[in-house]
């Protein structure tokens, strides 16, 4: 898949290294894909309507303009996409004010790659006023570049932040790797060109070429991510 963003000035050294690291923010780096169903749940229940629970696989990953869209076509609930929003975002806000926990092995893996000085992007589906809000619980000083999803006219599915993360910081897609807890996001990272690491949170994500799929980011450290820009260059495709 092609995009209209170029990667203007990327770096071309002829190593298999890995130039950056992009990582996902609810259900990979922070435990709060619960904390968006806790918020919908709570929302549609004042619209006086109760959620099922097969809705949930719908609905994580994605951007807020589709979850909301699906939710009121499911529900039927009398509310324009905009004040749902509106409504999503602030009962969210509201509950991570009490705390963000991180998932597990999540600082000790930006910490390593501050260490190796490996620029590490977070690039989230997330509105920008959570986004800024969850950094603080990460430390802006780990990423060199966040890109939520308001930020772009595009957002996951589409490859459009991973293309533009790696334009923006100069580096060729296909030696950054990209680290999902969905199959929305993981599909976006594919698409961009970047091998991808699927940690899965609420749902599945099957094994496919070019993706490695774990059980925590304790599994994954810089030896791991490295080793993965060396087999996708030496892979035959």
């Amino acid at each position: 898949m092609t995009s209209s963003i170029p990667a203007v000035g990327t770096r071309t050294d002829g190593a298999a290294t890995l130039q950056a690291v992009f990582l996902d923010l609810d259900g990979t780096l922070v435990d709060t894909e619960g904390f968006w169903w806790e918020a919908e749940a709570q929302v549609f229940a004042e619209l006086g309507h109760v959620l099922d629970d097969v809705h949930r696989e719908v609905v994580v990953g994605g951007p807020m303009t589709r979850s909301a869209g699906y939710l009121i076509q499911a529900t039927g609930a009398d509310i324009g996409l905009t004040e749902l929003s509106v409504l999503l975002n602030a009962a969210f806000l509201d509950r991570i004010a009490r705390g963000v926990p991180l998932m597990p092995g999540a600082h000790r893996l930006l910490a390593e790659l501050a260490a190796h000085e490996v620029p590490a992007a977070l690039v989230s589906a997330s509105h920008r006023t959570i986004v800024d809000r969850m950094l603080a619980s990460l430390g802006t000083e780990h990423f060199r570049l966040t890109l939520a999803g308001d930020d772009l006219p595009r957002t996951k599915p589409h490859p459009d932040p991973y293309v533009t993360a790696a334009a923006r910081l100069g580096v060729d897609p296909a030696r950054c790797v990209v680290v999902e807890d969905t199959l929305t996001g993981v599909r976006a990272g594919e698409a961009a060109g970047c091998p991808v690491v699927a940690v899965p949170s609420v749902t599945p994500i099957p094994a496919a070429p070019g993706r490695s799929v774990v059980r925590s980011l304790e599994e994954v450290d810089l030896a791991f991510l490295r080793s993965l820009i060396t087999e996708s260059r030496g892979a035959v495709h």
